[in-house]
């Protein structure tokens, strides 16, 4: 029962993924300055199977838990969606430091201190409020990408969504050890928090994420002649502008996760 349970969080907390790129804010736009990466798309009749079975999960599970979520009063939403932000700093921190960026990751480390204390675990963006440089979420892939590690072949995974070789290895990485707070919850179950703990934070990324973007997927579904191709491309552009820390604008803007979609 309890493998079941955890099997279902991570389920809706990997639902945001079923269209999109992962991690903050992102706005499609009709401008395409860039022709899209050529990234092979080596498993395309696999990736369009998987595809396919994303948007039957996303209907019948993520759709409805979200839109459930939506009803909750705005400044609670907003709350939440904060706090979230503020935990996955600590994600960000580690690969600011591998990318070289020290700056960054003394920035981000004081956004997490004065959120976590004065923002009330980051509840608050007090950080923001006092003048702090907008928070850019980083991970394990964009990492690997500003190393020189090639994508490899575009991948749709189960649930998870829309990925590649070398963002696959990154998501590993993270998930296995590479996020300070999976190794305060998951791998060392203190007295304070719990397996539990990290799990339901992430799932409630995955539900926040999806209520933020209902209409605006819908919109992007009912314009596209082939939906999964239409993601394909936005996902890869998204991650090559995120590796190269570009602000030019493509089809996505603003580097980080996109909750904000703008298809009209």
């Amino acid at each position: 029962m309890k493998k079941l349970l955890k099997v279902s969080i991570i389920a809706i907390m990997l639902s945001s993924s079923a269209f999109a790129a992962s991690d903050g804010k992102n706005e499609l736009s009709k401008k395409n300055t860039q022709t899209e990466i050529e990234i092979k798309d080596c498993f395309e009749p696999l990736n369009r199977a998987t595809f396919a079975f994303n948007q039957g999960l996303d209907k019948v599970i993520f759709k409805p838990v979200a839109k459930a979520y939506r009803v909750l009063p705005s400044p609670l939403r907003t709350g939440t969606s904060n706090a979230l932000d503020n935990l996955s700093t600590l994600a960000t921190i580690p690969n600011n430091i591998l990318q070289g960026e020290l700056k960054k990751a003394g920035i981000n480390t004081g956004r997490f201190v004065i959120n976590t204390t004065f923002g009330v675990v980051g509840i608050f963006d007090v950080a923001d409020m006092m003048g702090f440089p907008e928070y850019e979420k980083e991970d394990y892939g964009q990492t690997l990408g500003s190393l020189g590690f090639g994508p490899g072949c575009y991948l749709v995974l189960p649930v998870i969504g829309p990925s590649t070789v070398r963002d696959t290895i990154g998501s590993f990485v993270n998930v296995v050890g590479g996020d300070p707070w999976y190794n305060v919850t998951v791998a060392n179950d203190t007295e304070h928090f719990s397996e539990f703990d990290y799990w339901s934070t992430r799932a409630t990324t995955g539900i926040d994420f999806r209520a933020k973007n209902i209409d605006s997927f819908e919109n992007l579904e009912k314009n596209s002649m082939d939906f999964y191709a239409s993601v394909r491309s936005l996902y890869l552009q998204d991650r090559q502008m995120k590796i190269s820390n570009s602000n030019t604008i493509i089809d996505t803007m603003d580097d980080s996760d996109w909750e904000e979609i703008e298809t009209k």
